[in-house]
């Protein structure tokens, strides 16, 4: 009898420590680095994976380079060859707390918020704080959130012959809608 109740004790604690974990891998992420006056430097990432652990303020994203999708297959293959190499440095990961978060004051009404953390991409980490708009909808809690990315910050090398036609600084912006009932399969590092 007491190992029964011990059981359902655990089991009920694991469920409520568990439910606090908000989770998706369909975020967005879109990118650009375009130029005036030349070809479209653009494109989006729609398997993002994003974690919100409200207890603790952690929210990480998770991003596999080569999903990014381009208008130009050439394009998309210089990007993941040339630039961001994702044969070595598959992914790119966000971790970071989000400043003065409390899961009871996210409501219907938009809220900004800070994120201070590290972004870690194409081997290189780097101490960013970025704003973060969040707010209650339907289907669970929408975090919107512009990551301005100097590319020099992460050494990534633009040829001197096309550097006038791609912007220094990409510009991404992550899009996520995170819930509680999704499996929780993140690997932070």
């Amino acid at each position: 009898m007491k190992k029964t109740t011990l059981f359902i004790l655990l089991f009920t604690a694991y469920s409520v420590i568990a439910q606090e974990k908000f989770f998706t891998k369909t975020g967005t992420v879109n990118f650009e680095a375009s130029v005036p006056f030349f070809e479209e430097v653009k494109a989006v990432n729609r398997q993002v994976a994003i974690l919100l652990e409200p207890r603790t303020s952690t929210f990480v994203c998770t991003v596999t380079i080569k999903d990014f999708r381009f208008k130009l297959d050439l394009m998309q293959e210089h990007f993941n060859e040339n630039y961001l190499e994702s044969h070595r440095y598959p992914k790119a990961v966000f971790k970071g707390k989000i400043q003065k978060f409390d899961l009871k004051d996210v409501t219907e009404v938009e809220k900004e918020y800070e994120i201070k953390g590290k972004l870690i991409m194409h081997g290189k980490s780097k101490e960013v704080i970025v704003n973060a708009l969040i707010k209650k909808t339907v289907d669970g809690i929408q975090i919107v959130s512009d990551f301005p990315i100097l590319v020099t910050d992460f050494n990534i090398q633009i040829p001197s012959r096309i550097a006038t036609k791609i912007s220094q600084t990409a510009n991404t912006e992550l899009i996520g809608v995170v819930r509680t009932n999704n499996p929780v399969y993140v690997t932070l590092k």
